[in-house]
């Protein structure tokens, strides 16, 4: 099947090389020249605008837009949604707020195009881990992509089976899920997001607490010192509190104990505040989350090794580089 995709930062490329590598055809547009000349040369089609990026794909057109949330991505969509034609897709898979989504679906159907959201987890990684994808649109333009989704999702690999999801949707299993109308795909990431932050916060936490016991202002008797990096990787096998960002931050921890390279300026993409907001459009308590987001502005005032720990697992995951002096 054939994709367009403009934007080939650290996760355009990587999803691009995993579609071509699924044997699947891509037609790549980035700003950065170099950037489209590198994937031309590993075998996708390089265009030079988003009018010769278009005008080198066949009708029916899916282009996939991987572009940071804000101006970029608004002037992007609305400048496709002047080339394309009548049955092409838009799919903006980057970090947006939910009700964009709604907002752009409508513009563009009202000129017969199609537009899906789709939340894309998986960061620097997703090139040989796949990526977990939450979609939202309409069901017969979702299922016309399947190919393409199947190719980005994991697989099933060697999770076991959750006993009881015999007569449900299979595709979840292999790491993709049509969630809903436009919207509820990136509702769904907003949220996975939220737990995100609140994860990372409990880590970061609870490992500090470790590091500071060894305080020589408690009791001599009460006083431990802990190798950190042991206490990651042993937490790692077999613990209830075992995952992915645990192996992450067990994998830093190894490289630095100290974290000497991280300054622990945390940054936030803005979907841990779009969770907040819409827990209090909802009236829904969400005390961890919010808290979660509040330390991250914190970090940016008050050095601990808690927010370094943070930083590791922000730039393990997704490549994220540290903002030195915060915003």
């Amino acid at each position: 099947m054939q994709l367009g995709m403009v934007g080939l930062g650290r996760m355009g490329g990587n999803i691009v090389r995993r579609l071509m590598r699924k044997g699947h055809s891509c037609v790549v547009f980035d700003h950065a020249v170099p950037t489209t000349a590198a994937l031309a040369q590993e075998g996708a089609t390089g265009a030079a605008s988003l009018a010769d990026l278009v005008g080198k794909m066949s009708a029916p057109r899916a282009v996939w837009v991987m572009l940071p949330a804000g101006e970029i991505t608004e002037n992007t969509v609305a400048e496709l949604g002047g080339l394309l034609s009548k049955g092409d897709i838009i799919i903006d898979g980057g970090n947006a707020m939910f009700k964009d989504d709604v907002r752009r679906a409508k513009m563009l159907n009202s000129k017969g195009i199609h537009y899906i959201d789709c939340g894309t987890s998986g960061g620097v990684w997703g090139l040989e881990r796949g990526y977990c994808l939450m979609i939202g649109g309409e069901k017969s333009v979702v299922d016309h992509l399947d190919p393409i989704f199947e190719a980005l999702a994991p697989g099933k690999g060697n999770i076991p089976l959750t006993p009881g999801r015999e007569d449900r949707d299979p595709r979840v299993e292999k790491g993709y899920l049509h969630c809903g109308p436009n919207g509820s795909g990136r509702f769904a990431k907003m949220i996975h997001n939220g737990i995100e932050y609140g994860v990372m916060q409990a880590y970061a936490e609870g490992f500090d607490i470790l590091r500071r016991a060894s305080n020589d202002k408690l009791p001599a008797d009460q006083r431990f010192d802990f190798d950190i990096p042991d206490v990651a990787e042993v937490w790692r096998r077999g613990s209830v509190i075992g995952s992915w960002l645990l192996d992450l931050t067990a994998m830093a921890l190894a490289r630095d104990p100290q974290l000497a390279n991280y300054s622990g300026v945390v940054d936030d993409s803005g979907e841990g505040r779009w969770t907040v907001q819409t827990a209090i459009e909802e009236a829904v308590p969400a005390e961890v989350l919010t808290a979660a987001l509040y330390a991250r502005f914190r970090s940016r005032e008050k050095e601990s090794f808690a927010n370094k720990l943070l930083s590791a697992m922000r730039h393990a995951f997704g490549g994220h580089i540290e903002v030195k002096g915060g915003k």
